[in-house]
């Protein structure tokens, strides 16, 4: 649905964005993750036809970011990371006039606003002015801005940016609910929004993509810890088929735990491997890793495997 091809945004000598590519499918929940700075909301801009990329291109479907940037906003939600509200307006009015800039029909925009607060838990709010709402509630109103027009896709920047926890378990429930009709893409730096939300995850580090991975195999168990009473082992645990390397983690007493990097079904060759050499196994268990492990690999530009 989406497609990313070398995509590169400058400033003069800075680059902001440097030779991304990825592809994004329809219907799929995609985090995009990085520190202030890494080139998130750049890319968010390039996509929308905010900004122009300073080289590559971006395709919804058959339509070509520049050439047809219009028809592609048409199909786009978007909320940006300080979503711009009239404050003296009040909620249902700021709503029919966003419809009427998104060229909603007039027939529409009742109906379309009415979806649009239901859907974002705004009915008790729609009559009040926007100055008086909470931060939580103006996020609110600008999910509902951006799904006015019933779009295919929908982006949103720091949507749980300054909410409290409850806002924040509200806004997830909102993301998923969106979901369920729509590609969207979260552009965030808090890891557990991506690990609550989102399906697949691409990671950007000072304007590079350097992951791209659905989350399942992200957080995939790639090492197998083993505690045995032999603090040699690694000399017959290396030979092991399936194992590319063999690390000594701890030792306590006569026990002696070890990390392999391991492929495919390589647990019961280990299990087979300590019998044949007469020692005991204590413990035999996958190293599983979080999204926030991965983070910490990718930012002290440690290579990630996925």
């Amino acid at each position: 649905m989406i497609q990313i091809s070398s995509l590169s945004r400058e400033y003069g000598d800075f680059k902001a964005v440097n030779q991304v590519s990825f592809e994004i499918k329809q219907g799929e929940v995609v985090g995009l993750l990085g520190h202030n700075g890494a080139g998130k909301t750049t890319i968010m801009k390039m996509i929308t036809g905010y900004l122009e990329p300073t080289c590559g291109e971006i395709r919804v479907d058959d339509l070509l970011v520049g050439r047809d940037t219009r028809a592609i906003q048409a199909r786009i939600g978007y909320l940006p990371e300080n979503c711009p509200v009239w404050p003296e307006m009040s909620v249902i009015d700021y709503l029919e006039y966003q419809a009427n800039l998104q060229g909603v029909e007039v027939r529409d925009i009742r109906a379309r606003v009415a979806e649009a607060i239901r859907r974002t838990a705004l009915r008790e709010k729609a009559t009040a002015s926007i100055q008086t709402l909470s931060r939580g509630y103006r996020q609110r109103v600008g999910v509902a801005q951006a799904i006015l027009h019933k779009p295919d896709i929908i982006i949103l920047d720091e949507p749980t940016n300054g909410l409290d926890p409850t806002q924040i378990f509200q806004m997830r429930e909102l993301i998923r609910d969106l979901a369920k009709s729509a590609t969207v893409i979260i552009s965030t730096h808090i890891l557990q929004e991506v690990q609550a939300v989102c399906e697949r995850v691409l990671i950007m580090r000072q304007g590079q993509l350097v992951v791209d991975s659905r989350m399942e195999d992200l957080q995939a168990g790639r090492q197998l810890r083993v505690t045995v009473n032999n603090v040699n082992a690694a000399d017959y645990l290396r030979r092991v088929a399936g194992v590319s390397a063999v690390q000594q983690v701890e030792t306590i007493d006569d026990l002696s735990s070890y990390l392999l990097d391991a492929s495919g079904d390589t647990a019961p060759r280990v299990v087979t491997a300590v019998a044949e050499a007469g020692d005991q196994l204590y413990r035999l268990h996958p190293e599983t890793r979080n999204l926030e492990t991965v983070f910490a690999e990718v930012n002290r530009g440690e290579p990630v495997s996925v």
